[in-house]
C-alpha cells in the first residue's frame, strides 16, 4: 500500500510511520510538512493509496489543500484537537485520530479504509465510519465525583485533581488543595473515564494531570523519574513502554 504523510513534527510522523509499520505493509511515497509542499506534491504525483494528514501545518490549515487541489484518495487525519472534526468529514476524511496516536485506534482507522476499498463496500458503510467517528469525537469524559464521608455527601471536581493512585488495591485521587479521597473506581476504570488530553496512566499505579508535573529526570533503562506536585514519593517512574507516549502527550 502507498501512502503518504502530510505531517509538520519529524518526531510525530515517524512515530506514525513506525506504528503504521507495526499493522501493515507500507511504502511511505513521501512526507510533506507544508500545504505549498503538499499541493505540489499531489499536483505532480499519481495519487496515493491513503493519506495521512496532520490539520495544522507550517504554513496554514491543511483543509486549505482541497482547496486547491482534487484528492478524491481517502484521508485519515491526525490531531491533537477535535474542534475540526465536523469540517473534516466535509472531505474525504474517514476518521480523525486524536494526537498521541493510539495504536488500537489506528488500528481501527486502517480497518475501517479497507473495507471502504474493498469492491463490494456500499456507500452506507462510509457513512457507518463516518457516524462511529463522530461518536468517539463526542465522547464524554467524567467531569466530577461523588464521594459518600461519613452520612455525607461531597463532590471532587475533576480539574482539581493532581493526580489518581493506587496503594493496597484502593484508589485515591489527590486534589489541588493536597486532600486524598478514596474512589470507588481501579485505575483501569479511571483511564476510560477521563479524558485523555488531560490525565495519562504513566504506570500500574499512577495516572497523572500535567499540571501535576514538578520535575522530570532520565531514569535507567530509557525511563523516566517524575516528581508530582503535593506527592511525597521520590520514586514514581515512567515505565519504559509508555515513556514515548508521555513525552508525544507532553508535546501535543
Amino acid at each position: 500500500m502507498n501512502i503518504l504523510i502530510i505531517e509538520d513534527e519529524p518526531h510525530a510522523a515517524e512515530r506514525l510511520i513506525s506504528l503504521i509499520k507495526q499493522q501493515m505493509t507500507v511504502n511511505v511515497l513521501a512526507e510533506l510538512d507544508t500545504i505549498t509542499r503538499s499541493v505540489a506534491w499531489l499536483q505532480t504525483n499519481p495519487a496515493p493509496d491513503l493519506i495521512f494528514m496532520d490539520i495544522q501545518l507550517a504554513d496554514g490549515i491543511s483543509f486549505q489543500i482541497f482547496e486547491q487541489v482534487k484528492i478524491k484518495t481517502p484521508v485519515i487525519f491526525t490531531t491533537a484537537y477535535n474542534e475540526y472534526a465536523l469540517k473534516a468529514f466535509k472531505v474525504n476524511s474517514i476518521d480523525y485520530l486524536l494526537k498521541p496516536i493510539d495504536a488500537g485506534e489506528l488500528q481501527v482507522a486502517l480497518t475501517k479504509w479497507k473495507g471502504l476499498t474493498a469492491p463490494t463496500t456500499a456507500p452506507d458503510k462510509m457513512m457507518e465510519s463516518i457516524a462511529y467517528a463522530m461518536q468517539m469525537l463526542t465522547k464524554k469524559y467524567k467531569e466530577r465525583f461523588v464521594l459518600k464521608v461519613g452520612e455525607h455527601l461531597r463532590t471532587v471536581e475533576v480539574e482539581d485533581v493532581l493526580f489518581f493512585y493506587s496503594q493496597e488495591k484502593t484508589t485515591f485521587a489527590h486534589t489541588k488543595d493536597s486532600r486524598k479521597s478514596i474512589l470507588d473506581f481501579t485505575l483501569d476504570q479511571l483511564e476510560e473515564l477521563l479524558d485523555p488530553r488531560s490525565f495519562f496512566r504513566i504506570n500500574r499505579k499512577y495516572i497523572i494531570a500535567l499540571s501535576a508535573l514538578q520535575d522530570m529526570i532520565h531514569h535507567t533503562n530509557s525511563r523516566l523519574k517524575v516528581k508530582l506536585k503535593g506527592s511525597d514519593d521520590s520514586d514514581i517512574i515512567v515505565a519504559r513502554e509508555r515513556v514515548q507516549d508521555f513525552k508525544d502527550w507532553l508535546d501535543r
